[in-house]
């Protein structure tokens, strides 16, 4: 039987082409998002389970046989060993930088068409057991959303979907991850659309319910329903106390300014050393001593909030130097402080040392810390009885709603992932209070800072997230003729004559932006022949309003328009050289093509 011959084979569609074709001839567009973000819940809690397996294994291989009684030097070694190998991965097997997972989600969404780069969907998985498992004072939570944004992301891309479909499945993976790693479906919708900056809408909305619930049954069915924290609601919410809550806002809301402040400032350190085995063995080192005095701040830290819960609060003095004081009440608030404060430098030098992982864990385990002392200290210092419980639980609200600046999903989360729905109401006035307490010292949350000071962080101010979408080489023309300033009146007629432009930039012979001359303002001289050679161009040229620098945000390009008023601007280099113009109508064109393309069909 004769071969088929090489043209024929090339002539046929890809099995992917085909299916693509007959999906576009078979199902709806909406229909197909909705069965994909089945498929996109289903592949975020299984990565979800793996990552918390994977954590528990270690954890349990490493710490298996510590007598409980005496401090254990081996808290010395694990943080460092674990941030060596994440940082080994990265430079050797991986050879690309992991990044922050929520932030890196934003950044995605914001500036890079909602691609996210295919080694995520792995990379985070196993970097972060590696980190948190040996130690690692962080959570789960950052790489868990940074993999199922890239499950969405990815899966979007082979099935060449637009942006807002792409957009869309990355939300989905965002709320699978969050919906299986805490088993609150309906919070991490919220936090989808409060973090993420997803538009709230009924075609967004549908996927996003499938995608959260398919992830949390993934995760319950292969987990068997295991809850992180085991709550006990024993007493309901009466007025009287109301005002505790109140003091507890405020106090978190500070808490939270603390925590990113110090988060920040500390990155920011480790930032300055670039060189990856210097900064591990830093971070190793500062996080094996605070652990080593301190145990409870190794890993996420969740055990610690179960015993906070049951009030067995006497276990955080395991394996550590102070036990013996574990039933003087006044030794461990004091012991708690202690870790409460250091928890946030444990958890940055983790980061800071090229661990990876998240932040919701650090900031739930300092609002439990935070709920619990407050409560803890009323108690024992005044006449008055505070449930220590549920100010263990509105602590963590509010410490969310502070670091993450998400008071929204701080209420529905933590009323969800422990079934505390009686205390909606001081969950409501301790996350709102924290939250504005923030907002007052800092205007951006630990996950969008850095986006927001390089003008990259997307909105729900939809033209804002439209204009962050635009760059400057996407509406820049570069057609005009230019000339330079030595030339004659003569040799710019000639340079008109052969324009379809009005506007001629005059560059000199380094290639920077000298001025610009108008037609309008030459077209007097222009039929005076005798003028050509006694004028030069440097004496017609005028300077432009404003330049616009090829780096700038497309917001600050519109502020600069509507700034001038002009209809046209020149974009030079960061050295200052000349690159072409923006027109106003250019940029509104380009603005209307990506509001149809960002928006709703």
């Amino acid at each position: 039987m004769a071969e088929e011959p090489v043209e024929s084979i090339a002539r046929k569609k890809s099995l992917l082409t085909r299916f693509l074709i007959w999906r576009v001839r078979h199902i709806k567009q909406r229909n197909f998002i909705i069965l994909l973000s089945v498929v996109v819940g289903f592949a975020t809690g299984l990565s979800a389970v793996f990552i918390k397996n994977t954590v528990y294994v270690i954890r349990n291989l490493l710490t298996s046989g510590f007598t409980g009684h005496y401090q254990n030097y081996l808290y010395f070694a694990y943080p460092l060993i674990g941030l060596l190998l994440t940082v080994t991965f990265i430079k050797y097997v991986l050879r690309k930088p992991i990044g922050h997972g929520i932030p890196n989600t934003l950044y995605s969404i914001s500036k890079n068409n909602s691609i996210l780069p295919s080694h995520t969907l792995f990379s985070s998985m196993i970097t972060s057991a590696f980190t948190v498992g040996f130690g690692g004072s962080v959570g789960l939570e950052g790489p868990s959303v940074s993999t199922g944004a890239s499950i969405g992301s990815n899966l979007g891309r082979v099935l060449h979907l637009n942006y807002k479909s792409i957009s869309l499945l990355i939300g989905c993976g965002v709320a699978g991850a969050m919906s299986s790693i805490f088993n609150c479906p309906i919070a991490a919708i919220v936090f989808a659309i409060e973090v993420i900056m997803l538009d709230l809408t009924m075609s967004s909305l549908i996927p996003l319910l499938i995608s959260s619930a398919s992830a949390a049954l993934t995760s319950m069915l292969l987990m068997e329903s295991e809850v992180i924290f085991h709550y006990e609601f024993r007493t309901i919410f009466t007025p009287k106390v109301a005002p505790f809550y109140i003091i507890l806002g405020l106090l978190t809301g500070l808490l939270s300014v603390y925590f990113s402040k110090v988060f920040w400032w500390i990155e920011e350190r480790f930032e300055s050393n670039t060189k990856y085995y210097k900064k591990a063995l830093i971070g190793g080192l500062i996080l094996g001593l605070l652990i080593f005095f301190f145990p409870p701040l190794y890993g996420e830290g969740y055990n610690v909030v179960n015993d906070l819960f049951t009030g067995n609060y006497q276990n955080l003095f395991s394996d550590s130097l102070f036990y013996e004081f574990h039933n003087n009440i006044y030794i461990v608030i004091l012991f708690m402080l202690a870790v409460l404060f250091l928890k946030v430098i444990a958890s940055s030098v983790t980061f800071g040392g090229g661990g990876v992982g998240g932040i919701f864990a650090p900031a739930l385990f300092m609002g439990a810390l935070g709920g619990f002392i407050f409560s803890t200290s009323v108690n024992n210092l005044t006449y008055f009885h505070l449930e220590t419980s549920n100010f263990i639980l509105v602590g963590m609200a509010g410490l969310i709603a502070g670091v993450l600046q998400a008071p929204l999903t701080a209420i529905f989360m933590i009323a969800e992932i422990t079934g505390g729905y009686g205390l909606f109401l001081p969950l409501m006035v301790t996350s709102s209070i924290s939250y504005v307490t923030v907002k007052t010292f800092i205007p951006h949350s630990v996950y969008n800072m850095q986006l927001a000071k390089r003008g990259e962080l997307i909105t729900h101010h939809k033209d804002k997230a439209v204009l962050n979408r635009l760059q400057v080489d996407q509406v820049i023309e570069n057609d005009f003729e230019s000339i330079h300033p030595k030339q004659t009146l003569g040799e710019l007629v000639k340079v008109v004559a052969r324009s379809h432009r009005n506007i001629f930039p005059v560059v000199n012979k380094a290639g920077e932006m000298v001025g610009v001359v108008l037609l309008n303002d030459i077209r007097e001289i222009m039929f005076q022949p005798e003028k050509y050679d006694k004028i030069t161009v440097e004496t017609l040229m005028d300077m432009p309003p404003a330049y616009i620098k090829k780096e700038d945000s497309m917001e600050k390009v519109a502020n600069t328009f509507a700034d001038t008023g002009a209809w046209n601007l020149p974009v030079i280099s960061k050295e200052g050289k000349y690159l072409g113009f923006i027109s106003r109508s250019k940029l509104f064109s380009a603005y209307r093509r990506q509001l149809v393309e960002f928006s709703e069909d």
